[in-house]
């Protein structure tokens, strides 16, 4: 599929109420093809651009895009941030610049940054320049389980009819 097709459907798709959203561990947008069981990334970034800036949480906990007066909620493969580093700063996948309060180490290896936001994953492929950065080994960081990270942290990563 070329540019433009993979542009013209992301944009159709975007503006269907039923649409489930995704974000994925990498702090990608991806969008569920209708019929299939599976979710792609969404190619334009326009749209991209969109739903980071209106990317919040709700009360409960349950992230969501603000599209007009439709609230879109979106599926977390882990958590609602996605940290990586542009240049010398720290930001989240939205470009906004993370002020990290702690940061831990799951049981998977995975590191997590605790901030004002809320908590979020450091892009895999940053991890290397994490170490560099803070001066000690990931894993020598406090440990937390992925399994308590919803509830210690307040978010839900897959929000049902029966939450909205």
């Amino acid at each position: 599929m070329d540019g433009r097709q993979r542009t013209a459907r992301d944009g159709a798709l975007a503006g269907r109420a039923g649409g489930l959203r995704l974000l994925d561990r990498r702090g990608q947008w991806q969008l569920r093809v209708p019929g299939l069981a599976r979710f792609e990334r969404i190619g334009n970034r326009a749209l991209r651009e969109f739903i980071a800036r209106n990317y919040q949480p709700d009360e409960r906990g349950c992230w969501y895009f603000q599209n007009g007066p439709q609230r879109v909620f979106v599926r977390l493969a882990y958590t609602p941030l996605v940290f990586h580093y542009e240049g010398d700063t720290l930001v989240d996948h939205c470009g906004r610049p993370a002020l990290q309060t702690r940061t831990y180490l799951d049981e998977e290896g995975s590191v997590l940054v605790a901030g004002e936001r809320g908590i979020g994953v450091l892009d895999d492929r940053d991890l290397s320049e994490f170490d560099a950065r803070i001066g000690v080994q990931a894993r020598d960081l406090p440990r937390l389980h992925k399994a308590d990270l919803e509830t210690r942290f307040g978010f839900v990563c897959e929000p049902s009819d029966s939450l909205r």
